[in-house]
């Protein structure tokens, strides 16, 4: 199978750049599945262990890719019922 790839690329060199920018495009996908698996906080596999993810995140932590000018203050009312549910 592999020789016969490479036969088909030799015939026809006009599929070689197209070979090139999926390749780029799925090398780029995985890179950033695993980096987001791996790093970011509101990524989760197992639900079971945690089932309540979001309490870990840390809000002064940026969660996007590219933030802007992003800042954080706590609301008053939400902390009153999170410390009395606790």
């Amino acid at each position: 199978m592999n020789s016969s790839f490479f036969h088909i690329l030799k015939a026809k060199k006009e599929l070689i750049p197209l070979v090139g920018i999926i390749s780029f495009a799925a090398v780029g996908a995985l890179s950033f599945s695993a980096y987001s698996l791996f790093s970011k906080s509101d990524v989760i596999l197992n639900k079971s262990s945690n089932p309540e993810p979001w309490e870990n995140v840390d809000p002064t932590k940026p969660q996007k890719l590219l933030t802007i000018r992003q800042k954080w203050k706590p609301i008053e009312e939400l902390e009153d019922v999170r410390k009395i549910t606790k």
